[in-house]
């Protein structure tokens, strides 16, 4: 018994101690866009300790040089002295230990970057996500963490953190949750609200033509849809930030919360409206998909270098194809809205001559290195739009080979049920969840539509659902260069060319400024140069290359001047509308009464 109340001893004394890491931020110069940062991690008897900020952040996958914004690097002991340290690469500073001891970090932050959603000050608000702030040592990465702020008086400070010691200050339980539950203070609106047991804050920075209650109204019904995918939420309080702004726009997902940033006057408008409560569904969303399973290559975060996946079409384009889904199931968004919507969507893809060249998979690994642009578009795809339509097709044959008892919600609550966090799901693991849900083999499908570029009928798919995908009855043919043009100054400049369309088989490309059309000034109306022509014609066109004026020959084609629509089908049998409800979770549109 000795022996062994011994061995315990020795092996407590010889354990590493658990302490917290320590962050504070001090913002006295707003109006400068600065911040002082210290960092004070526990006792170590390293040689050395590694401290790094990440090169991105999550939900942006795209390498974000985040330390560029460090300046006044000071690293002390637990007495003060002053530590040895250097720079070994982008992101990590090294600091040289003696002896056992803490280490205190100081150093200065240029918080400047409001639209990549990772840094910003000014003189009304900062928004602070750790990954542009606070830098972090792989030796206490699960260890706890505080973050303490010294900010004006006047500021509110809100984060899906819990509050440490006062209303300025938080605590999680490691790094990770830290840098993924960002902090908005500054001058802000607060309001606050309860679904179902569960605590909500909605906090918006900044003036605009936003109507706050109707948020609070619709995010109420928001929140209350998470059933409709999965069995139970991984949360007990969430927060939706939002940023009305100039010159900024896009949002983020992270595990307690999200921020969302929209341009202060484009709020009252019902299309921007619906494009702000779509954003808020998207977000919503992931904090299941991703932020509660995610893709293998995605689990653990590698906080400073690519983390690469097969599957970002999942994380991302199935996100997006849910949003429509719960808009519709909660009554916030009408079936007409989500068919012109969704008409969009199609419509985007088949003008996209990328899709023709890259899969999903292969638009999910590159998603790091796709800067977009004309190439892009027209060798390319994204994982937003492909992954969207990808979970479509596959919804519908899930739901028209189980007559309406299985979907590819199923699907998504079976990744959340047998594959949550820490550990990453593959590509195995969704064929064999689709196997056990249907008692079918995907896997020919899959290699068809993910591993290969998509070859999607959407009249055969929308058909299975009593719709279809039309011209509007008024739409009429026009000619066209297969080009999308801006205004620049007098003349056009042409910003895409379509592959192997008329301006493409023309030799026209990217940045060629129009003059004439068969000697006709083009000036800044294209459609009106063209309208005097029919397609097969044959035209001269010339341009401005270089400097240079040039002249090239082309055939116009055809194209209408009204794009295709989703619609309701007048004439869809009973199976159709069956399955249209159990898609939608609403009534086939044949099926509403006009009363209703």
């Amino acid at each position: 018994m000795k022996k062994l109340l011994a061995l315990s001893i020795l092996a407590a004394c010889s354990a590493p101690a658990f302490a917290d890491v320590n962050y504070a931020l001090n913002i006295s110069q707003p109006e400068h866009h600065l911040g002082d940062v210290n960092v004070e991690f526990p006792k170590t008897a390293q040689s050395y300790l590694d401290v790094k900020l990440p090169a991105w952040r999550t939900g942006r996958y795209e390498i974000l040089n985040l330390a560029n914004g460090v300046r006044y690097f000071k690293a002390s002991d637990d007495e003060g002295n002053a530590l040895k340290w250097e720079k070994i690469d982008h992101s990590t500073w090294r600091v040289h230990l003696n002896e056992p001891t803490e280490v205190n970090i100081d150093y200065q932050v240029y918080a400047n970057e409001l639209g990549k959603r990772a840094r910003h000050i000014d003189d009304s608000h900062a928004f602070i996500d750790a990954s542009g702030f606070f830098m972090f040592s792989e030796s206490f990465r699960q260890e706890p963490v505080t973050v303490e702020l010294n900010v004006p008086k006047a500021w509110r400070s809100v984060s899906g953190m819990e509050n440490y010691k006062n209303k300025h200050s938080f605590k999680a339980s490691d790094y990770n949750v830290l840098v993924d539950s960002p902090i908005e203070t500054g001058v802000n609106e607060l309001r606050t609200f309860e679904v179902d047991g569960r605590e909500y804050e909605l906090v918006v920075w900044g003036e605009g033509n936003y109507d706050i209650e109707l948020m609070l109204t619709d995010l109420k019904k928001l929140v209350a849809t998470g059933n409709v995918i999965w069995d139970s939420y991984p949360y007990e309080r969430y927060v939706f930030m939002v940023h009305a702004t100039s010159g900024a726009g896009g949002a983020t997902e992270h595990l307690n919360s999200t921020i969302i940033q929209r341009p202060r006057d484009r709020f009252a408008k019902r299309e921007d409206y619906l494009a702000f409560i779509s954003t808020a569904a998207h977000e919503f969303i992931h904090t299941w998909n991703v932020k509660a399973y995610r893709p293998k290559g995605l689990a653990p975060y590698d906080y400073t270098n690519i983390n690469y996946s097969k599957l970002l079409w999942i994380a991302e384009g199935s996100t997006s194809y849910f949003e429509d889904h719960l808009l519709v199931r909660s009554g916030i968004q009408t079936t007409d809205e989500f068919f012109k919507n969704f008409s969009k969507t199609i419509n985007r893809h088949l003008t996209t001559p990328g899709r023709e060249v890259q899969s999903a998979s292969e638009t999910s690994f590159d998603k790091w290195i796709n800067q977009g642009g004309d190439h892009a578009r027209n060798y390319g795809t994204n994982i937003y739009l492909e992954g969207s339509l990808l979970s479509m097709a596959l919804d519908i044959d899930l739901l028209e080979n189980s007559q309406g008892k299985i979907s590819y919600r199923d699907v998504h609550k079976a990744l959340y049920k047998q594959h949550k966090l820490p550990a990453g799901f593959t590509e195995q693991d969704v064929l064999a969840i689709l196997k056990q849900l249907s008692g079918r083999d995907y896997s020919a499908w899959w290699q068809a539509n993910v591993s290969s570029p998509a070859s999607l009928d959407f009249d055969e798919l929308l058909a299975k659902v009593g719709l279809s995908f039309e011209l509007p009855e008024k739409a009429k043919a026009t000619p066209s260069l297969d080009a999308f043009t801006k205004n620049t100054g007098e003349l056009l400049t042409l910003t895409h060319v379509h592959r192997d369309g008329a301006a493409w088989q023309g030799g026209l490309t990217t940045d060629d400024k129009l003059v004439a059309i068969n000697k006709k000034h083009v000036g800044k109306n294209l459609i009106a140069s063209l309208e005097t022509f029919k397609a097969g014609d044959k035209v001269t066109v010339d341009f401005i290359r270089r400097d240079a004026l040039m002249s090239t020959e082309l055939v116009l084609s055809e194209d209408f001047d009204k794009p295709k629509k989703v619609v309701a089908n007048k004439n869809a049998t009973a199976e159709q509308k069956a399955l249209f409800k159990a898609w939608m979770g609403v009534a086939h549109p044949n099926n509403v009464k006009k009363d209703d």
